[in-house]
Order: structure tokens, then C-alpha cells, then sequence
């Protein structure tokens, strides 16, 4: 606050803007800004866009997400704003799609790169991507998310004889691979271990989701919880965290989980092992690895001191390499470079 003047824009009302208001930064909604590819909604959020940066005539236009990144930074220069950064969280053209998919996805990701003044990328991985983009690749730099306290609810700890508590955070979204997840928490029962598995979060796989879990057997142990407001307070009544995605940038729920002093359980993906050291802070396996992920679940219900030691590992990690402070610091740096 005593350094800059900050609003921000989003695409229509939700929790960003619930969250931010109350903090007394202002919001511009562009409801023609949508995450759904539309040439006519596109085309307003363009125009939108530059009619907003025009009539505020901000210093700096800071963009996050895919969509809003290449709309905005055309936006911005049209409009003349002096510096435009954009945020990568996770390059859109990873990921199992068809190849001219990932082709048209990596030649407008590299025009945005090409638009922008800054790229601020969350993990080496997207950094050695983005070096491979002509004329892009030395305007960048590498900031990791950063988290501040959280709130917690009390601690539970785990009681002899319960079932391991397991917890996954996520849209329900194919990234995620939570039929995988599925299977593999059956798989370890199936093998023995006692376990009750909840997934917290909504998206367009719920339905498919609770149909897998039946044709599984798993009902009895899996719970979709939906949407959970501020979810990452009830991490400390779990005993283990997962998240097997098949893609990811540099997931915030991992950050929250090693602040709770969770042990994890993750895909070795994207930017997930710059967080997690196999063996030494969680375990990762290959997100198509079901069997994997099963052994994974096994060895950590039968063995509550490595949980322990992997979840203090995972902590002072987090604490160390990826606090807020940290990462607004270096934020703060990448502004005044230019």
C-alpha cells in the first residue's frame, strides 16, 4: 500500500473479488472476459479491455491466467501501457491434448510471451519452456507462489486402529486425475489398508466421479465433499494429502498442506518436485502409475514416523523457500526492473 495503488480486473463476480473488496482494493469487472473460448465474447473483452487500461491509464498491467494473459497484453499495448507482466501458472499447452492442439496453445502462449514486457514464471519447469520461445526467453524470471499463516482448525491426530484419513483438494477436472485416485485408494484397501478418503472441491466430473467409485466398490471409503469454503483450514484433520495430477504449475494446495505439516503423496509433474522431494518431503510417482500411488498410500499407513518425518520436512520447506514475503519481495523487484 505504501508503494503502489493496486485495482484489479476479472471476468464478473466470484470470490476474487469477495475477498478483495473487503481490503479496500477496487474491482473492474469485464463480463465480456470469459474462460471459454468465444470469437464475439473475445473480441468485447479486447475492446473492454483496452477501454479500461485507457480511461485508468495504469503503470503497470499485471496479468495472470491464459486467456486474460493474451487479451490483456494486446490490450495493454494497444492502450500504451508503459509495462505489461504477465504471470504463467502453468503453460495451457502441457498436458494430454492432440498435437495441433498443443500446437496452436504454445504459438498464442508465445505471443502473449512476445506482447508482454515481463513473464514471471512459478517453477523452473515453465521457465525452461518459456526459454525455448524465440525472442522470449530472456525477459523472464523465476518468483514461487508464496503463502502467508493459516488459520487452522485445532489438530486432530490420528487415533490407533482409525482409518488413514486422506485428503484431496482440486477441481474436479481431468487434470486432477482423481479417477486414478480412486483406484489407487482401492487398490490399497484391497491390500489391506484401512482408509477414508474425501475430496473436497466441484467441477464437471463430479457425476462421472461417483459412478467410478461405485463400479470400484470404493463408495464406502471415497466422499466428494464439494465446494469447501477456505478448504485448506481442515487439513489438520487429515493424516495424508494427494493430489496425483497429470498437470500442474506450482500447486498453492501443496503449499497449504505442507504448512499443516501433511505428509504428500503427488504426480511428479510440472512444478510439483521443486516443492516435493521424493523420499525426503512426500512421494511422487508418475501420475498414470494407479499401482504406484496404491504402494504409496500402503507405506504411509503403516508407517506413522515416516508421515511425521515427511510432513516437518515438507514444512520447513515451505517455510523456508516459498513464504509470502518472499515472493511479493521478488515481485517487487521484477516491477522496478523496468
Amino acid at each position: 500500500k505504501e508503494e503502489f495503488e493496486v485495482s484489479g480486473g476479472c471476468g464478473g463476480e466470484g470470490a476474487l473479488a469477495e475477498r478483495l473488496t473487503p481490503a479496500g482494493i477496487a474491482i473492474h469487472t469485464v463480463p465480456s472476459l470469459q474462460r471459454d473460448i468465444s470469437l464475439r465474447a473475445d473480441r468485447r473483452a479486447l475492446v473492454d479491455l483496452m477501454a479500461l487500461f485507457r480511461q485508468h491509464r495504469p503503470d503497470i498491467v499485471h496479468l495472470n491466467s491464459s486467456k486474460a494473459g493474451g487479451l490483456g497484453a494486446l490490450a495493454a499495448r494497444f492502450a500504451g501501457v508503459p509495462q505489461v507482466v504477465f504471470t504463467v501458472h502453468g503453460w495451457p499447452f502441457g498436458g494430454q491434448r492432440n498435437i495441433f492442439a498443443r500446437a496452436a496453445l504454445w504459438f498464442f502462449s508465445w505471443l502473449t510471451a512476445l506482447l508482454c514486457h515481463y513473464v514471471i514464471v512459478i517453477s523452473d519447469y515453465d521457465r525452461a519452456a518459456l526459454r525455448r520461445m524465440p525472442f522470449a526467453g530472456e525477459k523472464t524470471t523465476r518468483i514461487y507462489n508464496g503463502i502467508g499463516p493459516i488459520e487452522f482448525l485445532p489438530y486432530t491426530p490420528h487415533q490407533d486402529g482409525a482409518p488413514l484419513r486422506v485428503l484431496t483438494v482440486a477441481e474436479l477436472t481431468d487434470n486432477k486425475n482423481l479417477f486414478a485416485a480412486i483406484d489407487a485408494v482401492a487398490l490399497a484397501r484391497e491390500n489391506g489398508a484401512s482408509i477414508a478418503y474425501t475430496i473436497m472441491g466441484e467441477g464437471e466430473l463430479r457425476d462421472a466421479l461417483r459412478r467410478h467409485s461405485a463400479r470400484r466398490g470404493a463408495v464406502p471409503l471415497v466422499t466428494l465433499l464439494g465446494f469447501v469454503p477456505d478448504a485448506r483450514r481442515h487439513y489438520t484433520q487429515f493424516d495424508l494429502f494427494f493430489l496425483p495430477s497429470k498437470k500442474e504449475g506450482l500447486p498453492y494446495a501443496l503449499l497449504e498442506a505442507g504448512f499443516a505439516e501433511l505428509p504428500v503423496i503427488a504426480g511428479n509433474v510440472g512444478g510439483i518436485p521443486e516443492i516435493v522431494r521424493h523420499g525426503e518431503s512426500g512421494l511422487l510417482s508418475a501420475p498414470s502409475d494407479v499401482a504406484g500411488y496404491a504402494d504409496a498410500v500402503l507405506r504411509l499407513a503403516a508407517e506413522p514416523t515416516l508421515r511425521r518425518r515427511l510432513g516437518r520436512a515438507l514444512k520447513h520447506t515451505v517455510e523456508t523457500q516459498f513464504s509470502l514475503k518472499r515472493m511479493l519481495t521478488e515481485t517487487r523487484a521484477a516491477y522496478e526492473m523496468h
